[in-house]
């Protein structure tokens, strides 16, 4: 009985030690964890402070995305007008060479 008594003191003993070194980590892992949350409170803040900035920096991308965007569409319509111009010199390069093409052939069937 006695024997029995030890050995269960000796496993308590032994749980006790676990018990208490688990307890030591998880204090150390809060400790760490604060000082994350204590970070984080604070970058937060410092991106709150800094939204009211980055509003305006966002704005002046946006008045510079239009400025370009309206660039490229006055680009695009010179462009579209020029391809348009372009095609309407082909159909009368085209119609000059038909009309060239059947001369031809009423030259070649009076000889």
């Amino acid at each position: 009985f006695v024997q029995l008594t030890e050995w269960s003191l000796q496993l308590m003993t032994q749980r006790a030690l676990e018990a208490e070194s688990n307890v030591e980590k998880l204090k150390q892992e809060i400790f760490i964890l604060q000082g994350e949350l204590e970070s984080s409170k604070v970058e937060n803040e410092n991106l709150r402070a800094g939204q009211t900035t980055n509003v305006g920096a966002m704005k002046h991308n946006i008045d510079f995305a239009l400025q370009n965007l309206h660039k490229i569409m006055m680009s695009a319509n010179l462009s579209i007008r020029q391809l348009a111009s372009g095609a309407e010199s082909l159909r009368f390069v085209a119609e000059v060479l038909e009309s060239t093409g059947k001369i031809s052939e009423v030259e070649t069937e009076k000889d």
